[in-house]
């Protein structure tokens, strides 16, 4: 099956627990939602294959693979999985959570854009600050919890945020700061 990817790219993790990671992007196409402040260009695309994708990213020497989009849980599927992990790879996914994802990915990076979500646990949660009351994200099951000011605006308010209500912690877009991609 054809997956729908807008691009594969090399670079570092720009937000998150893996900040400053170096990592291989693959940007799936298309949401299921229509976010208001989403920030990423992902509509058009290329339709690859499993083989097609392993072929691309296999000179990239990193071992980390980000599955990003749009919403990925929207095209990765058991066989893309299996594939990467024969490549060797740690496979990351970053999702909005309201599909279910594949059996054995490695680290997964929720970042809820709604109240109702399919997945039940993750290693993150990535919330994107919006000056609304969050504390039930804190029983969402998750190792680290992030809050994201809005493409990089919002920032006192998230620190103050943070100040009043741990265990959040701080997460910037250091690519946007740093301007790399």
């Amino acid at each position: 099956m054809k997956k729908r990817v807008n691009e594969i790219f090399h670079s570092l993790q720009g937000e998150g627990f893996w900040t400053g990671i170096p990592m291989v992007f693959i940007r799936f196409s298309g949401c299921n939602l229509a976010c208001d402040f989403c920030d990423t260009v992902h509509e058009a695309y290329t339709e690859m294959s499993v083989a097609d994708i392993l072929a691309r990213i296999e000179r990239f020497a990193v071992q980390r693979v980000c599955l990003t989009g749009g919403e990925p849980s929207l095209q990765a599927d058991d066989e893309l999985i299996e594939a990467l992990h024969r490549q060797n790879r740690i496979i990351h996914v970053e999702t909005n959570g309201t599909h279910p994802l594949p059996a054995n990915i490695d680290w997964i990076t929720v970042s809820p854009k709604t109240d109702h979500i399919a997945l039940a646990k993750a290693n993150e949660i990535k919330m994107v600050y919006q000056n609304r009351d969050i504390s039930a994200w804190l029983d969402f099951e998750a190792e680290h919890y992030y809050l994201q000011p809005c493409s990089c605006t919002c920032t006192e308010q998230v620190i103050d945020y943070i100040k009043e209500h741990p265990p959040w912690r701080l997460s910037v877009q250091l690519h946007k700061l740093l301007n790399f991609r």
